[in-house]
């Protein structure tokens, strides 16, 4: 089967973002406190961990689209019970952890557009999912798409 444009399209639009992260601009840069700074990097650290948990739950059926691979299943457990997407959460962390502790103006704004494409990807990829696994509609009703969702009572 192949892939499809719009895939593909988002695959590309991601790898441009990353690229864009990699530069700087010299007048961007931002002064943050030193605890916040290292807040930063250890919220980097676990996205990286979580990316990791995340890669060996999906093994082989690992893909950079956002439409299913043939012949998935649906993963809630793990990583997966605490967000839809853990591997753009983990992203997203790595990113916005390491523009704080790089102090990075620019870096921050890319993250910014990375957590919107992600944000327009996964919603584009749970169309997929739904159409392909009939109980993904409760699943997301209670997980997170990118971090925990908190079921607030008073």
């Amino acid at each position: 089967m192949p892939v499809p444009l719009k895939d593909k399209i988002y695959v590309l639009l991601q790898i441009v973002i990353f690229l864009a992260w990699l530069f700087d601009a010299e007048n961007l840069f931002l002064e943050f406190p030193e605890n916040l700074r290292w807040i930063a990097l250890f919220v980097a650290g676990i996205g990286g961990i979580l990316i990791v948990i995340a890669f060996i739950q999906l093994n082989t059926r690992l893909s950079p689209f956002p439409s299913p691979k043939k012949g998935s299943r649906l993963i809630t457990s793990g990583a997966f019970t605490f967000a839809r997407h853990p591997i753009y959460s983990g992203i997203l962390m790595i990113a916005f952890g390491l523009s704080f502790w790089l102090g990075s103006g620019y870096k921050l704004i890319i993250s910014l557009v990375l957590a919107g494409l992600f944000y327009a990807k996964s919603s584009y990829e749970e169309k997929r999912l739904q159409e392909r696994f009939p109980e993904y509609g409760s699943y997301k009703a209670q997980t997170g798409r990118f971090f925990p969702k908190f079921n607030w009572r008073i």
